[in-house]
């Protein structure tokens, strides 16, 4: 079993440690996160899950937390063969990212990255009243975008009493997935309040941005 302890880390730090820990497993085994709240427990979760992986936790005690991550035959294999991709992606600069003959696991289509509450420099009256008109918009879109990734102040956009929940219910029934960064969420004091999509951490955003063929940025 590996131990990683990512007490008092920082998102996307238990991320991070923990995605290279189930790298350097090479085949079956279990893995062990040691975490201090829950938003890192959730974080740590969804991505070994995403991995093929099995995980479950449990809280040793007040801002203590153990994540046990299981990694079978399948999940090696499948973790095996996403890391042979990478390295033929990064053989041949020249191959588009998002083309499928790259074995890319996690390339996406077109993402919208929403970093605040309104659109635009100048009045935030009229901000406001332009980035709900943007997200109304887009479910008028003959082809919509894969994922919207909200952070910072765009968390507020997610919450209860968002002007703009109805048009992400649309977006999110037609299968775009929603999600909002927990640290922000943590930060405006409004995780509670998330009333659309999923909660996700810094290291996912820069990876989903990574493997985006286009990015759109209101």
């Amino acid at each position: 079993m590996i131990t990683v302890n990512a007490m008092g880390d920082i998102c996307p730090i238990p991320v991070v440690k923990t995605k290279k820990a189930l790298n350097e497993l090479d085949g079956p085994g279990e893995i062990e996160v040691l975490v201090d709240n829950e938003t890192a427990v959730k974080n740590v979760t969804k991505m070994a899950k995403s991995s093929g992986a099995s995980a479950e936790s449990e809280q040793l005690g007040e801002r203590q937390y153990r994540v046990l991550i299981t990694v079978g035959e399948a999940a090696a294999a499948q973790m095996k063969a996403s890391q042979s991709g990478s390295k033929n992606r990064g053989q041949d600069a020249a191959q588009p990212a998002g083309n499928g003959a790259d074995g890319c696991r996690t390339c996406v289509g077109t993402v919208v990255a929403v970093g605040s509450d309104r659109m635009g420099e100048g009045s935030e009256e009229l901000g406001r009243i332009l980035i709900k008109s943007f997200i109304f918009a887009l479910t008028q879109l003959d082809d919509l975008p894969d994922k919207l990734l909200f952070y910072n102040g765009g968390a507020k956009l997610t919450v209860e009493g968002s002007e703009s929940l109805e048009d992400l219910k649309v977006l999110e029934e037609q299968g775009v997935e929603i999600m909002t960064c927990g640290t922000c969420l943590d930060y405006y004091g409004i995780k509670d309040r998330l009333a659309i999509g999923g909660v996700t951490n810094m290291y996912s955003i820069v990876e989903t941005l990574q493997n985006a063929m286009s990015v759109i940025r209101p």
